[in-house]
């Protein structure tokens, strides 16, 4: 037996990732899915995130948000996962990388929804951001006026247009 205080033994308990005390997570959309109480929601997807930075471990992860390994890895799997499959390998690797670029097809839910991010401090996972994106909102705007200028219909039909208050005719 050892006097010295600096002897102690590593926890049997497994790997423990390193802490990384300048690791970003960056904001992702959540994976579009049907509403489920039980299933992924998009707090549950950001969540997992955070808890998959700190775990470094998708098992341990997926368990402390009541799911499973296996429904994680079908989650990534899915269409329209690209910014949480970014968010997932950042991670994993414990280095920032570049940020994911929004396509014109996430430009909808990046507007009314705004994406999530999860936040970490000292390497332990504290709780989830959520952030409305102005300019993404301010771009689908102006997409519906180009459109409705490039219409030769009127915006309004017939019917519609005597249920607007006559301010606005």
């Amino acid at each position: 037996m050892s006097n010295r205080s600096n002897s102690r033994r590593r926890p049997a308990s497994g790997r423990r990732k390193p802490w990384q005390p300048y690791t970003r997570l960056p904001a992702f959309l959540p994976v579009p899915l049907r509403a489920r109480r039980d299933g992924w929601t998009p707090m549950r997807q950001a969540r997992f995130i955070g808890f998959l930075a700190q775990t470094g471990c998708v098992r341990k992860a997926a368990q402390l948000v009541g799911l499973t390994r296996e429904s994680a890895y079908r989650l990534r799997k899915r269409s329209g996962a690209g910014s949480f499959i970014a968010a997932w390998n950042t991670a994993m690797q414990g280095r920032t990388q570049p940020k994911w670029k929004f396509t014109q097809t996430d430009r909808m839910p990046l507007a009314l929804d705004g994406t999530l991010t999860p936040r970490l401090w000292r390497g332990r996972f504290t709780g989830v951001q959520r952030k409305a994106s102005i300019s993404a909102l301010l771009a689908l705007v102006s997409s519906l006026d180009r459109m409705a200028v490039m219409s030769d219909a009127e915006p309004f039909g017939s019917h519609q247009r005597g249920a607007l208050s006559p301010a606005f005719v």
